[in-house]
């Protein structure tokens, strides 16, 4: 595979990208080695340069992160980046027959790796903290790449790709939340609040203390999981309006999770 004309097909012409990477022949270890390894280290090579050896100006004053803080959070965040995309394909293929799609293994690794390149490449700007914006910029696109590749690799109806990629993308931040707390624990290193018998847990991290309340996280779950089985409902029905308030909510309890709550 040579990785920069694909690199340049996905970004550049997406339509007509995804058909060929649907009939393309490949195996998890060769996707891995030759394309989402090398982008996945972008964001990573980039982080640690920007936080460690660059820094961020503010006021006048430089801060950095310490080199062997920013080298295992380097290491750390690349092995979780990589984890992170075949976990989302196991969970795109278990998704679609919900959604009118079709199990396909390879497909859903192929569409989760491929629609993520924006994001991947996006990660250059860690270089410089300051243009964080232009990274978010990106992720978005790799959402509409996301959004054009779910009919062609899951065979979800086009009037079901939003519904199915919303629910997806929901999945795809709680797993980014577990992984950011993973990550936050090797930077300073985790320290148990005394509330831990309540429900309570602090992580220490450079931007401070942050607060995870585990009991008000197990509730938020739970009504996250009754708004993904209304949404599925609504979508066997064909309720094109009830599909359009379970999406709302959806939208509404991101807003409201409780996961990772900084202490003021």
């Amino acid at each position: 595979m040579n990785i920069i004309p694909r690199v340049k097909e996905i970004l550049l012409t997406p339509k007509q990208a995804w058909p060929a990477i649907e009939i393309e022949e490949t195996d998890t270890a060769t996707l891995y080695t030759q394309y989402i390894m090398i982008l996945a280290a972008i964001q990573a090579v980039a982080g640690f340069i920007g936080m460690s050896l660059l820094g961020v100006s503010a006021f006048g004053v430089s801060v950095r992160v310490p080199l062997m803080t920013g080298m295992v959070q380097m290491v750390l965040g690349y092995g979780l980046a990589l984890a992170m995309v075949y976990v989302l394909a196991l969970i795109a293929d278990a998704l679609a027959p919900s959604f009118g799609g079709q199990k396909r293994g390879m497909n859903a690794l192929k569409l989760v790796a491929y629609s993520s390149t924006a994001a991947m490449v996006g990660g250059i700007f860690a270089l410089i903290p300051a243009l964080s914006a232009l990274t978010l910029l990106a992720a978005l696109y790799s959402l509409y790449l996301l959004y054009l590749g779910v009919p062609t690799m899951m065979k979800v109806p086009q009037e079901k790709a939003l519904a199915y990629m919303a629910v997806l993308v929901v999945c795809a931040i709680v797993v980014s939340v577990i992984a950011g707390a993973i990550l936050g624990t090797a930077r300073v290193g985790p320290t148990m609040d005394p509330g831990i018998a309540t429900g309570q847990m602090s992580i220490e991290t450079p931007k401070g203390t942050v607060s995870i309340d585990v009991g008000k996280t197990q509730a938020w779950s739970k009504r996250m999981e009754e708004v993904g089985k209304k949404l599925e409902k609504a979508q066997q029905s064909g309720d094109q309006t009830a599909m359009e308030e379970a999406i709302k909510d959806m939208a509404a309890l991101q807003s409201e999770q409780p996961m990772v709550v900084p202490k003021r």
